[in-house]
C-alpha cells in the first residue's frame, strides 16, 4: 500500500514538472510559428488523447517523461522542407525553443517557493556568535588541522564570518579540496587548512566538525533504554559522563563508545537539572548494529516563522534557488573531477519515497520538494549531453560559431552516443536506488 501511495505522489510530482517543461517548449515553438505535431505526456505507444488543430495531445504508455514533437525536428523527417519545420527556423529561434523547457522549470521552482514563503517563511535565528565549533571527531580532517571544540571559524574558503549554513555547504561540496580556514581561539587568530574527505555513506565531503548548540531529545524508541530510564522528548542534554554536550554528533560518539557500560546523562527539563543512568544495548534500528539507547537527538534550533510580502518572497526565493543551483553545480563538478561520489543521487525509487514522505507531512513540504526537484531537473536538462536540451543548445552554438550546419552523420553519431549515455545514467540511478534499500552484506 505504501509503495502504491509513493508511486502515486511520484507521478503527481513528475507530472507537474514534465507538463511545465514541455509547455515551455510548446509555447516557444508556437510563438515562432513552428508546427507542433505531438504533445505527449509519457513515451512509447499512444494510450489515449485528443487532437486540437494540428497537434495530437496524448498520454503514452511510459509515464516517466514526455516530449513535444515538432515538424522537421530531426534530419530525415518528412516535414524537413516545411517552412514551419523546426530546422527551417533561424538558429537563434531554435536555441530559445530548446532552452524554454529548463527555463520553465526554473520559473516553477521560483514560483513555488515564492508562494510558500508568502504563506509561511521559516528561518533559523542565528546565535549571537557565528561559527562556534561544538565537536571535532577524532582523526577527522578538522582534528588533523588542529581545530578544537570551542574554536570559532572566522573565515572559510575566503568567506569572512561564515554561518554554519555556509560552512556546511562549503564542506559537503569540498571533498579533497584544501580549504583555507581561520579560527579564533582565546583571542588569537590561527590560520590552518582543512581538506574534507569523501564520506562513503552520503557521497559528500566531510570535515568532521559540528556546530555548537543545545542538544535536544526527539522521539524515543519503545522499550529501549532511553524510554525505560525516564528520559523524555524535549529534554535538553547537558552532559554525558560528565562531559559537556554541544553537538548531537558528540552525544552519539559517547554512547557508541560506551561499549555497553552504563552512561550518566544529565538533562534539563522545565528549568531543572536531572541525572539519569542509562544502559546502552547492542541493536539495529536505522543502520548497522551499534551500541545505542534508542533516542533521536538533534541540535535545538530557534526558528522564526513569519509571512513575507510578495516582492520580498520573490527575492528570498531567487536567493534560495541560486544557492541550490550553486551547490548542485559544485556537486556535479566534484563528480566529474572524481572527488565526490554519485551515490547520493536519487533516482525514481528514491524520489518516489521522498514524494510519499513529503506528501504525508503536508502540502507545504510536498511543494517544497517539488521546487527542489524542478530546479534539479532544469540543471540536469541543461547539461551539454546529446539528446538533452543542453546538448541541443551546445550543437546550435557550435553551428552558430561555424556558420554552417553539422553534417547528418555527425548529428546521428552524437545522438546515438547521447542515448547510450542517458541509458547508462538511468541504469546507474536505478541500481543506486535499489542498493540503498537492500540490506548490507
Amino acid at each position: 500500500m505504501l509503495i502504491a501511495e509513493n508511486l502515486l505522489w511520484l507521478l503527481i510530482l513528475i507530472g507537474v514538472m514534465i507538463l511545465v517543461h514541455e509547455l515551455g517548449h510548446f509555447w516557444a515553438a508556437r510563438y515562432f510559428d513552428v508546427k507542433v505535431e505531438v504533445f505527449s505526456f509519457g513515451f512509447g505507444p499512444r494510450l489515449f488523447g485528443f487532437r486540437r488543430g494540428e497537434t495530437d495531445y496524448r498520454f503514452s504508455a511510459i509515464l516517466f517523461g514526455g516530449y513535444v514533437k515538432m515538424a522537421g525536428e530531426q534530419p530525415g523527417d518528412e516535414g524537413l522542407d516545411d517552412p514551419r519545420g523546426f530546422l527551417a527556423k533561424p538558429r537563434w529561434q531554435r536555441l530559445i525553443i530548446a532552452g524554454a523547457g529548463p527555463f520553465m522549470n526554473i520559473v516553477l521552482a521560483v514560483a513555488l517557493l515564492t508562494g510558500l514563503f508568502m504563506v509561511k517563511y521559516q528561518r533559523v535565528v542565528e546565535p549571537s556568535v557565528r561559527g562556534l565549533v561544538g565537536h571535532v571527531a577524532a582523526n577527522s580532517p578538522a582534528d588533523r588541522a588542529g581545530i578544537r571544540e570551542g574554536d570559532r571559524i572566522v573565515r572559510l574558503a575566503g568567506k569572512e564570518n561564515p554561518s554554519w549554513e555556509d560552512i556546511i555547504l562549503t564542506e559537503v561540496a569540498g571533498a579533497s579540496v584544501p580549504l583555507e580556514v581561520a579560527i579564533e581561539r582565546d583571542g588569537r587568530r590561527i590560520e590552518t587548512t582543512v581538506t574534507p574527505v569523501l564520506e562513503e555513506r552520503s557521497g559528500v565531503g566531510s570535515a568532521g566538525w559540528a556546530e555548537r548548540g543545545e542538544v535536544q531529545l526527539g522521539s524515543l524508541s519503545a522499550n529501549m533504554p532511553a524510554e525505560k530510564s525516564g528520559l523524555k522528548p524535549g529534554d535538553l542534554v547537558r552532559r554525558v559522563n560528565g562531559q559537556p554536550i554541544g553537538s548531537a554528533i558528540k552525544f552519539h560518539e559517547l554512547i557508541r563508545g560506551s561499549k555497553g557500560r552504563a552512561v550518566e546523562i544529565e538533562v534539563e527539563r522545565e528549568g531543572r537539572r536531572i541525572d539519569f543512568t542509562v544502559q546502552p544495548v547492542w541493536a539495529k534500528l536505522d543502520g548497522p548494529e551499534r551500541w545505542m539507547i534508542g533516542a533521536i537527538v538533534a541540535q535545538k534550533l530557534k526558528i522564526e516563522t513569519t509571512r513575507l510580502p510578495f516582492f520580498e518572497a520573490v527575492e528570498q526565493s531567487v536567493e534560495h534557488n541560486i544557492r541550490g543551483a550553486t551547490l548542485i553545480a559544485q556537486f556535479l563538478k566534484g563528480i566529474v573531477e572524481r572527488r565526490m561520489s554519485a551515490k547520493s543521487l536519487e533516482g525514481p525509487i528514491g524520489i518516489a519515497r521522498l514524494s510519499g514522505d513529503a506528501a504525508r507531512e503536508g502540502a507545504y513540504e510536498f511543494f517544497q520538494l517539488m521546487s527542489m526537484v524542478s530546479l534539479n531537473l532544469a540543471i540536469f536538462n541543461l547539461l551539454p549531453i546529446p539528446i538533452l536540451d543542453g546538448g541541443v543548445i551546445l550543437m546550435l552554438l557550435v553551428e552558430m560559431v561555424m556558420r554552417r550546419d553539422l553534417s547528418l552523420r555527425v548529428k546521428e553519431a552524437v545522438f546515438k552516443v547521447g542515448f547510450v549515455f542517458i541509458m547508462m545514467i538511468v541504469a546507474f540511478v536505478l541500481y543506486n536506488d535499489i542498493s540503498k534499500i537492500l540490506p548490507a552484506g
